[in-house]
């Protein structure tokens, strides 16, 4: 399993969570989960989003639909992965203070539902930022520009940070905001 496989994965399900709000669609966009497509919105090579899609099948954070083939994350056992095993598998990374995207109790979105103890403030490095903050290393080097194109990832991946990134309580409260935000895919 590599990181950016629960990027991959949780665009996936932002794409279902779009789709099933647009009640025009019969059918969702098949286009929009293609290789190429999550390759161009996320920065990602094609191989590697293809080995990724082939690693979460294998791991049953993803399965594939019968009726039209797609591929979707598995919204019991990722939820379960996110809340009790990602920080272990792969930790948070503090940095020096940065410009950048904020992220964890920050985020938009966030702002104001979970409370950090500090003042301090946590960012994804990224250039054209306008926040300074501590930084935090994301799941995957491309994160910052695939969240700007899809508000619903960066929530996503923001709550993960918050539960990375916070105490008991914190990362509690970040887990029920995330799994009651992946329920909404389904």
């Amino acid at each position: 399993m590599k990181s950016q496989d629960i990027v991959i994965l949780l665009k996936l399900a932002s794409l279902k969570n779009h789709n099933s709000e647009d009640v025009s669609l019969q059918n969702p966009k098949l286009e929009q989960y293609s290789v190429r497509s999550l390759q161009a919105s996320l920065g990602i090579s094609k191989t590697e989003v293809s080995a990724s899609i082939n690693r979460s099948l294998s791991s049953g954070l993803a399965t594939r639909e019968r009726k039209n083939g797609l591929v979707l994350p598995s919204r019991r056992n990722l939820t379960n992965f996110i809340i009790h095993g990602l920080k272990f598998v792969f930790p948070v990374t503090l940095g020096a203070m940065q410009r950048g995207l904020p992220t964890a109790f920050d985020a938009p979105g966030l702002k104001g539902k979970l409370i950090s103890a500090g003042e301090i403030i946590n960012v994804w490095p990224y250039a054209k930022g306008k926040v300074m903050g501590q930084s935090v290393t994301p799941l995957f080097k491309t994160v910052p520009d695939a969240v700007l194109k899809d508000q619903r990832l960066y929530e996503y991946l923001a709550l993960i940070d918050a539960i990375r990134l916070g105490n008991q309580r914190q990362a509690r409260l970040a887990s029920d905001l995330l799994s009651e935000r992946l329920q909404q895919s389904w």
